[in-house]
Order: structure tokens, then sequence, then C-alpha cells
């Protein structure tokens, strides 16, 4: 494959063009399927660990038994989140708050047995009940988002990723039609089966779809959009749920009617939005391609941006199997990248810090309010921190925000493990002064994964694939975060329950790996253009450079006349 033009420092002249209008209205629908999944996540309560919730009534009761019933009525989805969220971004917040599992009409239609033992359980701090049917149920969403994001694959390659984006909110109106109308168990089944194909197309279109159609100076802070609109739909999915939670009977059919609304809001929306240039460009619509390019940049003279990406499809066509291509040698530095940086998503400990949350606000003396109080100062912590990782990550870089959020989330999880392992035992509650710290800490923890590894665990695998792999790749990052989203779901409750406290201290080391990784193996991406990553990036990169072949590898100083716009 020959290189792109660079110049004797090992950079490019910037493309031409200004942040336009077009640009921003795009964005923000394309960000709608960032709501839809948020608002879902945040709503649904459909979820795997429904007695994980007991421990709240046990503990509630031990101090009021009239609030443990009230708290019961507006808050079971705290714990039920803890190991099914797509993205472990998702699943700091959705454990906190209520969802339509903590409505006792829906547990009546559809789990009636949940419910009853619900009302009588006696467990510990740290083990609890195992729901399998509903862990099955929770895992169907997972595993067809797993399957749908490879064929979300083909299809943003084949029609584009605009259509690609249609076809998640059409799956995604469709499993909420079926859930919010279900009469048994079967419809609920099949509606998340359904929202499990829209979840995997959104998340294969919209970050690829953010990624190329921003200016290379701002896309990091374009592309997190769609993760800051994950958030907003969660804080505002835990306020609904909260609204509703005594609407009898049909309170939870209206908050899952309601998750209808964000994919209204994409599928009409994205009619009114542009296709990517390099999507155009890439299916011979090239003049189709230039015209758009024109208008998202606001410039006429787009020649260099439109000869880069012209010179990405023409290498890109030469590749007739791209799945193939992606386990050959050259291939594997953005792959490896682009899986890891999900696995280390999910084993931040997020999952682990939010478990006790509600807990830790309700001891500190929010009493039954508890949960609807840590969902929303968690939720808003995690949409302000958000905002901080999209002014931030075009300016100090994507390295910098995930080292400096390893230090913090470390020092973090070592305190809140070590108070717990001091001071809760199997049964009785925490001090007061130590819950307050313990929710300080949680908020500390929060706000440096909100600005790291949540983010841009989806951002730079979005970036880094050359145009050939690149809807492939991404398939295989998508994919392995709803693998390791499942394979947290199975695991977590067994090693809440032999671990304890410890499980802080185990997701402790995987931070100081995850630390290791970011500072030698992952290569700076701010400000480069997505068609050049391969010969500004990976080529240029201590470790991952040996993966390319001598005559592959551009070295520093070297100009290779492409097209003459790149000179």
């Amino acid at each position: 494959m020959p290189a792109v033009v660079i110049a004797n420092n090992g950079d490019v002249p910037e493309f031409e063009g200004r942040i336009t209008f077009s640009v921003f209205v795009c964005v923000v629908i394309a960000a709608c399927g960032g709501l839809m999944f948020g608002y879902d996540i945040g709503v649904s309560g459909l979820h795997l660990i429904m007695d994980l919730n007991l421990l709240h009534f046990l503990y509630i009761a031990m101090i009021n038994s009239a609030d443990a019933i009230k708290f019961l009525q507006t808050s079971l989805l705290h714990f039920l989140y803890i190991a099914m969220i797509n993205s472990a971004d998702a699943i700091k917040f959705l454990q906190t708050s209520g969802g339509v599992t903590a409505m006792d009409d829906f547990l009546k239609k559809f789990f009636y047995q949940v419910w009853e033992r619900k009302q009588q359980a006696h467990e510990n701090n740290y083990c609890k009940y195992d729901n399998k049917k509903l862990q099955l149920f929770t895992s169907s969403l997972y595993i067809a988002a797993l399957i749908a994001s490879f064929l979300a694959s083909k299809t943003c390659s084949k029609f584009g990723r605009k259509p690609t984006m249609q076809l998640a909110s059409l799956f995604f109106i469709g499993g909420v039609a079926l859930t919010t109308f279900a009469v048994n168990i079967e419809m609920l089944i099949i509606g998340r089966l359904l929202l499990g194909c829209g979840v995997g197309f959104a998340n294969q279109a919209v970050p690829l779809f953010l990624s190329e159609l921003a200016p290379a100076k701002i896309r990091g802070a374009l592309n997190i959009s769609f993760q800051l609109f994950i958030t907003i739909g969660i804080l505002i999915a835990n306020i609904v749920n909260y609204a509703v939670g005594k609407i009898h009977p049909y309170g939870f059919r209206i908050s899952l009617g309601i998750a209808g609304v964000p994919a209204l809001l994409l599928c009409f929306g994205s009619l009114a939005i542009y296709e990517t240039p390099t999507s155009l460009i890439e299916r011979k619509k090239v003049e189709q391609g230039r015209a758009v390019l024109k208008k998202i940049r606001g410039v006429d003279n787009v020649d260099l941006e439109y000869d880069s990406i012209v010179h990405a499809c023409e290498v890109a066509s030469q590749i007739t199997q791209p799945y193939h291509e992606l386990m050959k040698r050259e291939s594997r530095p953005p792959l490896v990248i682009a899986i890891v940086m999900q696995v280390f998503q999910q084993f931040t400990g997020i999952n682990a810090i939010m478990f006790y949350a509600p807990v830790l606000f309700q001891t500190v003396g929010f009493g039954s309010d508890a949960a609807l109080l840590s969902s929303v100062v968690t939720g808003l912590v995690n949409v302000l921190s958000t905002t901080v990782s999209v002014a931030l990550v075009d300016k100090v870089g994507r390295r910098a925000l995930l080292l400096e959020a390893c230090v913090q989330m470390l020092i973090t999880q070592c305190i809140i493990g070590g108070v717990l392992m001091k001071d809760l035992k199997t049964t009785g509650t925490l001090p007061s002064g130590d819950a307050l710290v313990v929710v300080i800490m949680v908020c500390v923890f929060v706000a440096g994964f909100a600005w790291s590894w949540g983010p841009l665990g989806w951002l730079i695998p979005s970036e880094t694939f050359p145009l050939e792999t690149r809807t492939a790749g991404f398939s295989f990052a998508v994919s392995s975060n709803m693998l390791f989203t499942f394979v947290i779901a199975q695991a977590f409750l067994s090693m809440l329950c032999h671990l304890r406290a410890g499980i802080f201290f185990f997701f402790a080391a995987w931070i100081v790996v995850m630390g290791l990784f970011a500072l030698f193996l992952l290569p700076e991406t701010k400000g480069v253009p997505v068609d050049e990553m391969v010969d500004r990036v990976w080529k240029q990169h201590w470790f991952w450079k040996r993966f390319f072949n001598d005559e592959q590898v551009v070295e520093k100083g070297a100009i290779e006349m492409i097209h003459p716009h790149l000179t």
C-alpha cells in the first residue's frame, strides 16, 4: 500500500475549513443515537440482577421499615444494571436509579416469583441472589447487539453510515413498541432482541459518522458528543422513572414508551443530514462527496482533504475481504488497540464502585430518596465530566486524559476498598463518616472515568483504522464491548461474593495495567486526519511500526508524491 505524503517534520498542512452549522446539525442529530441508547439504559430495568436490590430492602428495613417499602417502589434498578450495560460508561449510573423493574406492576406482570422473593428475601452485603432467567433475558440484548454489529459493518460499507443509523432507529422503535405493549415474556424478549439490533447498528455507525464528518482538529470533541448524549439520556431516564413510578398500573409502560422519542428524533432527523464524504467517495459517488465536503467545511478549496480521501478510497477499493485483511500483520495495531480499549473499559471497576452508591447516600442521611439522589448526583457528575472531555480531548490529547484518570481512579478504588474492607462486614452498615468519604470518592471516580476511559473507549477505535478495514475493525470494537459486558455480567456476582471488598483492589490492579498500556503502547491521535493514521501514527510508533515491512514504513523526513495537492 503506497503511503500518503508527510512533510519533513512528520506533519502535513492542515486541511482548510471551519466549523459550520451543517456539521453542528449533523452531530446533534447523529448523537441522538447516544440519547436513544442512554435513555434505554436508564429506563428499561429489564436486567439480570433483579435480586441485588434486596440488599437495599434489608438495609433500609434495618433503619426504618416504612421507608423500606417506599424505597422499593422507587429504586430497584440501581443493582440490576451492574453487569449488563453496552459500555462501561453506561454501567456507572443505571445501577443507581429506579427503572421499570422497580415498579411492582411490572414485576407482577412478568416476573411474579421475583416480586414475591423481593418481599421476603434475606441476604448479606456481598452475596446476592441470582435470577438466571433474567440473566439470560438480559443477555439477549447484548448477544443481539454483538451479532448486529457485524451486520452493521456490511451495511455501513455498502449503503453508508446514514442509512445504517436509520436502520438502527427503526430496529429500536420496533423494540420499544414490543416492550411497551408486551403482554407476555415472549414479547419482552423479542423486543429486547430488536433493541439489541438497534444498539449494535447505532454503536457501529454513529462513532464512525462523527469521526469522518468532523474536522481533524476537533474530531475528539465532536465524537464524544455521542457519549455525552448517552449520559444525558441516562439522567433523563432516571428522572422519568421516578416520576412515573407511582402511576398504577401502567407507569412502567410510559417509561418504556418514552424510549421511542430519541429513536424517532434519529429516524426523522437523519433525513436532513449529509452522508459523510468518505462514505460517498468510497461508494463511487465522487462528485457528491466533493460537494458535501465543501458544504460541511464551509470553503471551496477542499482539494487537499478531498485528494486524501480519494487516495484512501482507492487503497480501500483494492481490498475485497476486509475481515481477512484485519487478520494480516499490518492490521494488528489498530485491531489490538480497539479490542483492548473495550476490555479495559469494562475492567475499570465502575460497576463495583456504583454497586454501593445508593446505600452510601442513604447512610449519609438521605433516607428513602437515596436512590434518586445518588442517580441524579452521579448522573450530573457524569454529564459535567463528559463535557470536560469534550473541552480538553483535542487540546491535551487522548493519552493525557487516560493517564490522569488512571491515577485518579486508582487512588479512589484503593480508598473505597480500604474503607469497606475495614468497616463493612457481612451484615450491618458503614459509619456515616466513612460513608461520606466513600460517597465523595465515588463522585471523584465517576468524574475520572467520565472524561477518560468512558468516552475515549469509543473515540479511539473509531478513528484509528484505515478506510479499507474501518467498518470491519470497528465492528470488532463494538462486538468486543458487548462480549466483555456479557462476561462481566456473568462473573460479577460470584466475584463480589468471594472477593467482597477485595473486588475494589482487583480492579485497582487492572487500572495499573491500563495505565502502563496507555503510557507505552497507546499512540496519540490528536489532530491527525482519520485517513492518515497509518502513516502518521502507526508507522511512527516505537512499538507498532515493527508490524509494517520496510517498504511500508515511512521514515521520518521522507516525502512520497502521491497527489500534487499533497506536496
